[in-house]
């Protein structure tokens, strides 16, 4: 019985215990699991050899007991023949081979009680392997996410944000300042608006200008110059007067 002993110490490890003080858990959980079938094969070994001592053990208590039901047999027939001392002599071998079977009979419980303990433990094992290999993956997904968690938060925990922010906050400034030079030159060089902008936008303030003396003299009450009129030359002749 001392191969379930390796068994007995898996069966009663305490895994969540293994797992927090082992530096690589995943390694640990498929280790478990190899050992579990590494007993397994060993418990599953044993247990044939058991059965196939049970199997040979029964067979002698069954030989055994056929031999005496065979001298009972012949005592009986010796006895139905009137010769006491050959029936005498078939129960003297019966009482020898009923020995045989008390003592194969208490062979055969003892040994058949083993194999049922072994076979016991196997089924045991055998469940604790399959609760094992289903909970391997779940296991080792927990182990890798836990450790990703880990080295995030670490990363996250090394960054001074907000320095980083500062950071930003400076370059957006010094670009902002960069942008307004760039249209304060273009304004002094003249490139801040194309040639026909500049001069519909002169056009315009020269008809508010004209606007505004028209009505400035209409108050004061003084007549608007009359426009010169141009010669076929398109040289200002005269001043065209109206015709009384």
């Amino acid at each position: 019985m001392g191969i379930f002993s390796r068994i007995s110490d898996i069966l009663k490890a305490n895994i969540n215990d293994l797992l927090d003080k082992a530096e690589d858990p995943e390694k640990l959980v498929k280790q478990i699991i190899n050992d579990m079938q590494k007993e397994l094969t060993k418990s599953t070994q044993a247990l044939g050899k058991a059965v196939a001592s049970e199997r040979m053990v029964e067979k002698q208590y069954r030989n055994a007991c056929a031999i005496s039901a065979s001298w009972e047999n012949r005592a009986k027939a010796a006895l139905k023949a009137g010769d006491t001392e050959l029936a005498k002599k078939a129960l003297a071998s019966k009482v020898k081979a009923d020995e045989d079977v008390a003592n194969y009979r208490e062979m055969y419980e003892t040994i058949s009680n083993q194999t049922e303990a072994i076979r016991n433990q196997v089924e045991v094992l055998k469940a604790k392997m399959q609760e094992a290999k289903s909970r391997e993956a779940m296991l080792i997904a927990r182990s890798q996410m836990a450790d990703t968690t880990k080295e995030l938060a670490q990363s996250l925990g090394g960054i001074d944000t907000n320095s980083g922010f500062d950071k930003l906050a400076k370059m957006e400034e010094k670009i902002e300042r960069k942008e307004a030079e760039a249209s304060a030159f273009a304004e002094i060089a003249g490139a801040g608006k194309p040639e026909e902008v500049a001069t519909f936008e002169e056009l315009e303030r020269n008809a508010k200008v004209d606007t505004e003396l028209e009505r400035l003299m209409a108050e004061m009450g003084m007549a608007p110059a009359a426009a010169p009129v141009e010669d076929i030359a398109g040289d200002v002749t005269a001043t065209e007067l109206p015709t009384v």
